[in-house]
């Protein structure tokens, strides 16, 4: 029996309101995917992805509530699952520009996954020149985090073009299990949750050592200093407006190395740019802005490829928007993450475990309200194929929820370095100057590794 974990569970809470709902926008090579009239082979794609499911148990499953006593949402088998419910087309005009990929993927984005299924979907986008498909990817958060959301997504592609697509194999859902069954398992747990509390009252001295060194962090998103109000701080809607930024993950690795920096650190001193010019262009004062922004902390430790479901912290850290040399503005940033990232962290789920907890923290993050989230991902650098046809390139999609207008992340991929800006369409209809002042800052960090002398050594 499969119970979400309290991770898991946090990516519920504000579902109801918001879509926590996951992604990735890609784009395929897909000429071996269309038949000679250019028709989309949509059956050959769903048997490749089905020969693949028995890899990923997940997306045969449904999110399941008990009545109250019978414990908290659990995974169950689907009883009528179809791949064509989950896995469809939706052709763009011909000869489609990005622009027309992009309004066809904020269609699909505001059409919330059906909770009666399996919580995932994958739409085909054929239209764009030379063959090339469109491919957006959605999966619901409880499902995964950034990290094991690549590693879903990458269950099913392969690693060469003749990847030979097996036969499915055979599939019978378990049933629904009993109240009693679910009334013994709930009962199992709380006996559990029982004797973790015994075992911490039992080692006062480790306790007070683990709350002592995690106290940092909680601070840090409790008692730092109140972020700005600004144009972004509103609750958002369900509307988004997309956008995107493509660089390479030399030109980023080099950047980072010339300013002593990671290149998380580099992708916020992007998003600072960003938001420098988004600012300036609404009349709002950017001199000596401090503006404070979400970066998840992964909390794994095993293989990355085998990761599954939630299992994150969360780090705030202060981004310099002011009038800054984009190269100081970089090395400002990496300082504060790196002192920010050698804090212990316990999970979003361990903070947010009791209710009583949860209302308090939460009312006390609404009076200090962060507006942008990120999130930098590492993919396979080797190219990867679906049924054949090559993955070109692909983007992150991350959600918005309460204050979070704005969300940017960006994923390393077969050399590539793509961000996707996800934002509220009413809060931000001018995205467009975001990712301009964005990219004038990537350019102006190229331009500081391309100044930096050559040492030639004889």
């Amino acid at each position: 029996m499969e119970r979400l974990t309290a991770e898991d569970l946090v990516m519920l809470w504000p579902d109801e309101r918001w879509p926590q709902e996951i992604g990735c926008l890609a784009v395929l090579d897909g000429a071996c995917l269309l038949d000679a009239d250019g028709r989309f082979l949509i059956e050959k794609v769903r048997a490749a992805i089905t020969a693949r499911l028995h890899l990923l148990p997940r997306f045969r499953q449904l999110l399941y509530r008990p009545r109250l006593g019978l414990g908290p949402p659990l995974w169950v088998d689907s009883p009528a699952f179809d791949v064509s419910d989950h896995v469809r087309v939706l052709p763009l005009p011909a000869a489609a520009d990005e622009t027309q990929l992009l309004r066809a993927t904020e269609q699909v984005v505001a059409r919330r996954l059906d909770r009666s299924r399996p919580l995932w979907e994958m739409w085909f986008l054929p239209g764009l020149p030379d063959g090339r498909i469109g491919l957006l990817i959605k999966m619901h958060h409880a499902m995964a985090d950034g990290i094991a959301g690549l590693a879903t997504i990458g269950a099913l592609f392969d690693t060469t073009p003749n990847g030979a697509v097996e036969p499915s194999r055979p599939w019978t859902p378990a049933p629904l299990p009993t109240a009693r069954d679910l009334f013994t398992d709930n009962l199992r747990h709380h006996l559990a949750e029982l004797g973790h509390v015994f075992s911490i009252l039992l080692q006062p001295v480790r306790t007070l050592r683990h709350m002592r060194s995690a106290w940092p962090a909680l601070g840090e998103l409790i008692f730092d200093r109140r972020g700005p109000v600004t144009s972004l701080d509103r609750v958002v809607g369900l509307d988004r407006n997309l956008a995107l930024i493509r660089s390479n993950v030399d030109l980023i690795n080099q950047i980072a190395h010339t300013h002593d920096a990671k290149i998380n650190d580099v992708l916020l001193a992007i998003i600072a740019g960003g938001l420098h010019g988004l600012f300036r262009s609404r009349g709002e004062a950017v001199e000596d802005l401090m503006f404070p922004i979400y970066v998840p902390v992964t909390l794994r430790k095993g293989p990355r490829d085998q990761a599954r479901g939630n299992l994150i912290g969360q780090m705030v850290v202060p981004l310099p928007i002011g009038r800054v040399e984009p190269g100081r503005r970089l090395r400002q940033i990496a300082a504060e993450t790196a002192k920010r990232k050698a804090r212990s962290r316990p999970s979003l789920g361990t903070w947010l475990r009791s209710g009583i907890v949860r209302q308090a923290l939460l009312k006390i993050l609404d009076r200090q309200p962060v507006n942008v989230n990120s999130a930098d991902l590492a993919g396979p650098q080797a190219p990867l194929y679906l049924a054949g046809a090559r993955l070109l390139e692909a983007f992150p999609m991350l959600p918005l929820v309460a204050k979070v207008s704005l969300a940017v992340g960006a994923l390393s991929y077969a050399g590539q370095f793509a961000i996707m800006a996800v934002a509220d369409r009413d809060i931000c209809p001018d995205l467009d100057v975001f990712v301009t002042s964005a990219q004038s800052e990537l350019d102006a960090l190229a331009a500081t590794w391309t100044s930096v002398p050559k040492i030639v050594r004889v």
